[in-house]
This record gives C-alpha cells, structure tokens and sequence, in this order.
C-alpha cells in the first residue's frame, strides 16, 4: 500500500511542523548524509541496539553471520554525543532516496492531519515518542544486533496508528496491488499493518534489511498514546 493522497476537508490550518520534519529529514539526507554516500556521519548517528543495551559505543568494524550463514562486516564510527542521543539523529537520516522518498510520501499524506487536530507541540512530542517506542520495539528484539538503524519509518508508523483511530474513515487515494484506488483509511492501513505483521514474523531477528519490529512498535505506540495526545480536542469523528 503506498498513499498519493488523503481527505483534507477539515484542515483549518498549515501543517507546519509536518512540513518542517519532512524538510529536516531531506536536508540531513543531502547536506550531512550527502545523498548516503556519508558512511562515516550515517553510521555515527544510527541507533545500533547493542550500544544501547550495554552504554558502549562500538568504533570498530564489527563481523556478523547473516542469516545464510554467511559473514558480513558492519562498520562502525565513534559517536561525538552519547549513544542515547541516537535515539533523536536516527530518525531523521535514511539509507536510500526510495527510503527517504517513500517515508517523506507517507508523512506527507498522513500527518497533516494530526497536526491539525493536535497543535503543532503536541503532534512534534507524539511523534517523537512514537519513533522512540519504535526503536525500543526493535532492541528489544534484538538487543545484541550490531546491524545500524536509521529511519523515519517507526515514528511515522506512530502517525499512521494515530490515524487509523482519528481517522478511521477518511477516504485515502493509494496504490494498492499494483493499481490505483480510494478506500477507507482502515482498509488501506490494515492491509499496510497486516504486511508489517507477516513479513515481521517471516523474517529472522538480526536479518538486517527492513525493521519491521520498529514499523509494528512505532504503529502500536501511535494506537495507545493518540488518544492521551488528543485529549481536550475535538474528535475527528465527532
């Protein structure tokens, strides 16, 4: 499922914090990841779970077996902040234009209209806390894993749980199986979350590749803390 667009009638107001996350998240990209090619910045500032677990920052390459058996080498950068810090920098850099391309489409479509139901402050915290849950979903499934990870994608997760409650209705153009269509948005996010789930439980922890823990983590976050957020503001389906 990939969005291209959503219900904005009821949007009273410029969805400035949106905006200025989706600009931060590409200015890192090109300015301090240089389009990905920055491995030195880019391995510095991801959030390797191993780090996190025992407080040490690893500075040496380190040698995994991938899945197959076969081994890799992770190279690693000593961090100028403490490694918590990470936390915050890897969710604003990503591995790939693709990734940052289609991470930067979903937050574009959807957090608008949180922010317009929450305020600009308390949609910036949600979202916050959002990508760090997501995070934390992913070292508790792995907390020796020395594989980085960077992304906007487990905080975004948290918008998209978010929305599926506020919004559960809202009529959300996508391409869904190759062809273009309008459904529901609790059609179009469950069939994005029931993916999440069977491709999460198909893969191995400490496979590398895509943290579906973080998308399943970030997206259960957005489900059990919207409604803390949204206290005191109208419901969307009110």
């Amino acid at each position: 499922m990939f969005p291209i667009g959503d219900d904005n009638r009821g949007q009273t107001g410029i969805p400035i914090v949106n905006w200025a996350i989706i600009a931060t998240n590409i200015l890192v990209f090109l300015v301090l990841q240089q389009l990905g090619s920055n491995d030195e910045f880019s391995y510095a500032f991801s959030l390797v779970p191993r780090e996190i677990t025992t407080g040490i920052d690893l500075t040496t390459t380190q040698i995994i077996r991938d899945p197959v058996g076969e081994l890799a080498q992770i190279p690693q950068y000593a961090t100028p902040l403490p490694v918590y810090f990470n936390f915050l920098s890897s969710m604003f850099m990503h591995g790939s234009i693709m990734h940052i391309f289609g991470n930067m489409m979903f937050l574009f479509v959807f957090g608008d209209n949180l922010e317009n139901l929450l305020g600009r402050i308390r949609f910036l915290v949600f979202y916050l806390v959002c990508g760090i849950a997501a995070a934390g979903a992913q070292i508790i499934i792995d907390p020796s894993s020395v594989i980085p990870m960077l992304g906007a994608s487990g905080a975004i997760s948290g918008v998209l749980g978010g929305y599926l409650l506020l919004f559960p209705t809202n009529t959300v153009r996508a391409v869904i199986f190759n062809f273009v269509t309008a459904v529901p948005a609790y059609i179009a996010l469950g069939i994005w979350i029931v993916y999440q789930l069977i491709i999460g439980y198909l893969t191995p922890a400490g496979g590398g590749g895509v943290a579906y823990a973080a998308h399943i983590g970030g997206f259960l976050a957005g489900l059990a803390l919207i409604k803390v957020f949204a206290i005191g503001k109208r419901s969307a389906t009110e």
